[in-house]
């Protein structure tokens, strides 16, 4: 039997596990444990989560790492292959996949991202985005698209014609162009399994208003959190449409609030790779629009703690206090990542969901 998808059941904050499927996570260190993102390891990140109650996880699409003493990214599983495997190594997690829209055509995805459906029996979640490193899409000959957004709702739009269709798909665009198109199976979840989009910039969080049912976005400050909510809330009511608001932050759960500090110092300061993060910084800087522009003249420790998202540092009880003011602010889900998923997602589970249960943002 069909079961609704994760990030459409009860739980009023939904909590999933974010980078598994590279190296580094989202952690840019040379500490001896940082995550190397073995198969094994992905597996048995992925099998505490589900055991644990998890949503969703959701991987990252990269092709080339940020260089570095540790080439760091540049190890990862591709999303759809990946996802496909752990769907029958778990039981009731949402599994994600992560797709380059300029770099995968819609027939394809069509065809891959129903397969992950019905492996998974209706656990399948496409997280659609238009990438921002030239030298990623140089890898294929592919430069980057001016209104990638534009290309995006041409892309989604076939893939949803495609499983609604009882007949060859004719379709012509202006970025693609498809004579007698076919692709069954269809999704198990209908119009299309769920959607979400990672955007901080307009044309991001238009696309996402517009044709996705989630959108994931960064803060800076708690104080300025929720008129991230607000700012896509408004571009939904204005096409008509409800669209979640979820955000990723990276992870230090320790006994003592001295102990989680000491360690985020000591892998994301101390330990840093400085030539990567500092590679890293400057094509999100330059490229992307991923994050408040002050960022990073004033968060480095974020971006070699996990990648500029938001930090949250500390005891269980601290932790769990940060995450009731994000979902405070509207927020409906947490994508986490921590600098060791397997020795460090047990006892974030054990501590801090029973106080989250406590709270009533999950049963």
């Amino acid at each position: 039997m069909i079961k609704a998808h994760p990030l459409h059941r009860p739980n009023k904050l939904k909590l999933g596990v974010f980078s598994t499927n590279a190296d580094g996570g989202l952690a840019i260190t040379d500490v001896p444990e940082r995550w190397t993102a073995s198969w094994q390891d992905n597996l048995t990140a992925a099998q505490i989560a589900d055991r644990a109650g998890l949503e969703f996880l959701l991987p990252i699409a990269r092709w080339r790492g940020f260089g570095g003493r540790n080439k760091v990214r540049e190890w990862s599983f591709e999303t759809f292959t990946w996802a496909a495997a752990l769907a029958v190594a778990t039981e009731q997690i949402g599994l994600f996949m992560t797709v380059h829209v300029p770099l995968v055509h819609p027939l394809y995805a069509a065809k891959a991202l129903a397969t992950v459906d019905h492996v998974s029996q209706g656990r399948a979640g496409l997280n659609i985005v238009c990438g921002w490193n030239p030298k990623e899409f140089g890898m294929f000959g592919t430069p980057l698209v001016e209104k990638g957004y534009d290309q995006a709702a041409e892309w989604i739009e076939i893939l949803e014609k495609l499983y609604a269709s009882p007949e060859p798909l004719d379709y012509e665009g202006t970025y693609y162009r498809l004579k007698e198109a076919v692709s069954r199976p269809a999704s198990v979840q209908t119009p299309r399994p769920v959607t979400m989009n990672a955007a901080f910039g307009g044309p991001g969080r238009d696309f996402a208003a517009a044709r996705c049912d989630y959108l994931f976005t960064t803060f800076s400050e708690m104080s300025d959190a929720g008129k991230h909510v607000a700012d896509i809330r408004e571009r939904a009511d204005k096409v008509g449409r409800d669209v979640g608001v979820y955000t990723v932050a990276h992870a230090v759960c320790r006994p003592t609030m001295e102990e989680a500090q000491a360690y985020y110092n000591r892998y994301a300061v101390d330990l840093a790779d400085h030539d990567a993060v500092d590679a890293h910084m400057a094509g999100k800087k330059e490229f992307s629009q991923s994050h408040d522009p002050h960022a990073y003249d004033r968060y480095r420790q974020r971006f070699a703690g996990g990648a500029g998202t938001y930090p949250l540092i500390g005891t269980p009880e601290t932790i769990a206090a940060d995450m009731a003011a994000i979902a405070g602010h509207g927020y409906q889900g947490i994508a986490l990542s921590f600098v060791n998923y397997t020795q460090e997602l047990p006892y974030f589970c054990d501590h801090v969901l029973p106080l989250l249960r406590q709270t009533g943002l999950r049963g």
